[in-house]
């Protein structure tokens, strides 16, 4: 069996390794061009879904074996979650929810920080020439910002507040702002916030007295408990709040405003990829500011410490 470049993580710690057997035959294989490192990959670090693995499932690739042979020799990038088949949540279509799934990364699935990768080449979708490869990189977290509009129904005179300014936020940012024009973003990082500025979209550093109940939807984006606070500060009463980040803390977090308040919440993971190809293709949404460095496999230690950075937006690896 043939060895592959790859960072695999024993659940402490995470190593670059030279001699990772490549994925096993049976589904696309894929020589992964460009990985993204988004905060779910950090709080894996951290312990999240006690995941062993290649971590790593933003990604980019060229298919290299398939048995579409329609398949070989594309760009690719591909949906995370890969189901039974069998359950009736795949019956349905939600292979995202199916009990026995395997999640590229995340969940009993090695991922895209390395070499190759394996996906079944249903999960896969071929990216246009309009799209380059970095942009590419964030069709899936982009992806998982178009599920809010899956979610709820958008109005367009809605008072929205967005927690957080790094990469899921600005993204959900850039999504929300098609359809609905009061938006709010609540950040830390005015370079960042800055970015949003210029689009025309809302931006304040801390929350005011005069903030607090005022947002009919709140879409939480930090990955703190700081975060979850302040947006239960933000939302009004009967009001709508999208949880979109992923945390690895075991802190207790008082859930009696949300009862009180009478608040309706709504957990949101992965999205719809047409939308997001699309948007990219006709540059309805652009990235290219949302990238601040690329390293190799064997600097993954400089770059995860780069993407911890407060202030930080996308850091890719390039395997």
């Amino acid at each position: 069996m043939k060895k592959m470049k790859a960072l695999h993580f024993d659940g402490q710690k995470m190593t670059f390794r030279t001699d990772y057997n490549n994925p096993k035959s049976g589904e696309a294989l894929v020589e992964v061009n460009l990985a993204g490192i988004c905060g779910t990959d950090i709080e894996i670090l951290n312990g999240y879904m006690s995941y062993q693995g290649i971590p790593g499932h933003e990604f980019v690739g060229v298919v290299k074996e398939s048995q579409n042979k329609d398949l070989i020799g594309k760009r690719v990038v591909g949906e995370i979650n890969v189901g039974c088949g069998i359950c009736e949540s795949c019956k349905k279509g939600l292979e995202r929810h199916c009990p026995y799934r395997t999640v590229l990364g995340i969940l009993r699935r090695d991922g895209a920080f390395a070499q190759f990768l394996s996906l079944p080449e249903k999960n896969l979708h071929v990216i246009p020439d309009q799209i380059n490869d970095e942009q590419a990189v964030f069709v899936e977290p982009l992806a998982a910002a178009f599920e809010i509009k899956e979610q709820i129904n958008l109005k367009k005179e809605s008072n929205i507040a967005i927690v957080g300014d790094g990469r899921l936020a600005q993204l959900v940012a850039l999504v929300l702002n098609l359809s609905c024009q009061n938006i709010t973003c609540f950040g830390r990082h005015k370079n960042k916030l800055e970015l949003l500025k210029n689009l025309g979209i809302k931006t304040k550093i801390g929350i005011e007295p005069d903030d607090n109940q005022k947002f009919d939807l709140v879409v939480e984006a930090t990955g703190s408990n700081s975060g979850f606070e302040n947006t239960m500060k933000l939302i009004k009463p009967r009001g709508i709040v999208i949880l979109k980040s992923t945390l690895a803390s075991k802190k207790n977090i008082d859930l009696t405003p949300m009862v009180i308040n009478e608040v309706t919440v709504v957990g949101s993971r992965c999205g719809p990829f047409r939308p997001a190809i699309h948007a990219l293709a006709s540059g309805m949404i652009s990235v290219d500011n949302l990238i601040d460095s690329t390293y190799s496999l064997e600097k993954f230690q400089d770059a995860f410490e780069h993407a911890k950075k407060p202030g930080t937006l996308k850091i890719l690896l390039k395997p």
